[in-house]
Formats: structure tokens, C-alpha cells, sequence
């Protein structure tokens, strides 16, 4: 029995995250109907580093199964490829020590949030930004994200209906860059609350056209999800890297 390690990359918009669902198979499901395919299965298993949720994209999302197979497995991913829909890619199949597990070895991970800062549409970056009309203060935005990194208690940048009770994460780091139209934010960290980064990405534009005037230091501080901004929409959120101890 080998365990494989693929590297996976895909536009999330029509599927209902990495989790199959009742009436959507996710990315998740599409891949474990490939493999069933493909190495002649009724049921096998994919594990993906963490959920993605509906509309969000992954740029080099991880996951990992077992099977006996005589598939060279450097070729697994090509193969995997021929039989998935065109908006889902694996981008290296490896095999892995046994123990490794996609989402328990996962040591960190980045997520990148794309904001288009415009008053007219695009329909290229659609369904992969989130179009923003109002004027942004980018310096101020830059400035009060730094208050993110460190060792804190993110309990009020996590949406309702999560079962987490643990609710301190480290960030190592975050930045926000402009590219034209696009603002970049990116944030780098041990783990991540539900709805985490999409919060903070809408809070940092709520600060950035002058709705919300305390500091971050302060809402991370208070821990009341009241006091943050809107939860931005899925379409901007890409899941970047997955870093592991290999």
C-alpha cells in the first residue's frame, strides 16, 4: 500500500468547497471518483490539508491517499489530470512516508486575498476577486495589519457554527501589496478559524474606506466579533501553500 501525496490547484466558484456535500461532490469528490476510475475501486479515501469552503480557490491545496497500485506514481498526477473536470489540476503526485497525513502534518499555511479596488467591473477577475468601488487607504491598511502577527486569541475573526474552542493562532506573517487595480493580502499562519482570513480581509476594507476607525490591536484585543467588519465574499480566497516537515 503506497501513500500519495498530490499537490492540487483549482478554481473553486462552481463547486461547494474541497467537502463533498449531499447534492455537490467538491473538489474532494471529484477527485476520489477519479481515482476510483482510475485504480478500479469502489471506495477510496482523499484527505485534503483542511476545507475550503464554497467559491474558494486553492493555488497548491495538499492531499494525500493510500493504494496498491503498480502506477508509477510520478505519473499518477497526469493521469489524475485526464479524468478530472478542466477546472481542477494535480500538479505532482509523490509518495510519502506512511504516516504522513495531509491535514495533521500540515505546519503552516499561507492564504492570499485578492481585492479589486475599482468602480468598473472586470470580467476576467470576476470570480476571482472581490470588487471593491470605495476609495481605500492602502498606507493605513498596511499599517494596521501588522497588529496581526504574533501569538493571539482570534475569537472574534471566526464566524458562528464553529465547534473550535481553541482559538489562539500564530501568524508569522501577513502583507498587502498593490498590482494595478488588485490589492494582495496575504497571511501566513499555523492554522486558521472558520471564516478567519475572509473576515479579516473585509475588516482591513472596512478600515481602509474609514468605517471602522479603532485599531486592530485593539478589536483583536476585545475578541468580539462585533467589533470587526464584514466577512468578505468566498470569490477573493486562495488557499497559496501548505508547508510540512518532509
Amino acid at each position: 500500500m503506497k501513500n500519495i501525496k498530490i499537490t492540487v490547484s483549482y478554481n473553486g466558484e462552481k463547486y461547494s468547497g474541497w467537502q463533498k456535500q449531499p447534492n455537490s461532490p467538491g473538489i474532494e469528490g471529484e477527485i476520489e471518483f477519479a481515482c476510483k476510475k482510475i485504480f478500479n475501486l469502489k471506495e477510496i479515501k482523499v484527505i485534503g490539508s483542511g476545507r475550503t469552503d464554497a467559491g474558494v480557490h486553492a493555488i497548491e491545496q495538499v492531499a494525500n491517499f493510500k493504494v496498491d497500485t503498480t502506477i508509477p506514481v510520478d505519473k499518477i498526477a497526469e493521469i489524475l489530470n485526464n479524468n478530472l473536470p478542466k477546472d481542477i489540476s494535480v500538479t505532482s503526485s509523490v509518495e510519502v512516508d506512511e504516516s504522513f497525513h495531509s491535514r495533521h502534518s500540515a505546519k503552516r499555511k499561507i492564504y492570499r486575498y485578492q481585492i479589486y479596488n475599482s468602480k468598473v467591473r472586470n470580467p476576467f477577475l470576476r470570480n476571482i476577486s472581490y470588487q471593491v468601488k470605495y476609495d481605500l487607504d492602502i498606507e493605513k491598511m498596511k499599517k494596521e495589519v501588522n497588529h496581526l502577527i504574533g501569538k493571539h486569541d482570534f475569537a472574534g475573526f471566526m464566524s458562528s457554527g464553529s465547534s473550535v474552542k481553541d482559538t489562539i493562532r500564530t501568524i508569522y506573517n501577513v502583507d498587502i501589496h498593490v498590482e494595478g487595480d488588485l490589492i494582495i493580502f496575504e497571511i501566513e499562519g499555523n492554522g486558521f478559524l472558520y471564516n478567519m482570513v475572509r473576515i479579516i480581509a473585509g475588516t482591513m476594507v472596512d478600515i481602509g474606506r474609514g468605517k471602522i476607525n479603532d485599531s486592530l490591536k485593539n478589536i483583536i484585543a476585545s475578541r468580539d466579533r462585533s467589533k470587526a467588519g464584514h466577512t468578505a465574499p468566498p470569490q477573493g480566497l486562495f488557499l497559496k501553500k501548505v508547508y510540512y516537515d518532509l
